[in-house]
């Protein structure tokens, strides 16, 4: 009882091929690889600063500014 067979995991599997479809786990399978590569893609950037993004604090232009000015002061006053 304390591993499984071959024959077992064939039996999970295909249950799981019965219940999901072979396209959904097919989709499913390339979102999963997307996000790994993601994620490695974010540990390699994660070092480094992106000198394209503005540093915190500041504002990217000053027309997008005047529309998404949040005065932070004011929300944490009581």
């Amino acid at each position: 009882m304390g591993s499984f067979s071959i024959w077992h995991w064939l039996i999970v599997l295909l249950i799981v091929v019965m219940v999901f479809g072979t396209k959904k786990l097919k989709n499913m399978g390339s979102d999963l690889g997307g996000a790994v590569k993601g994620f490695k893609d974010g540990m390699k950037d994660g070092g480094k600063p992106d000198e394209a993004a503005p540093a915190a604090g500041q504002v990217a232009s000053s027309a997008q500014s005047e529309k998404t000015t949040i005065d932070v002061e004011a929300k944490t006053k009581s």
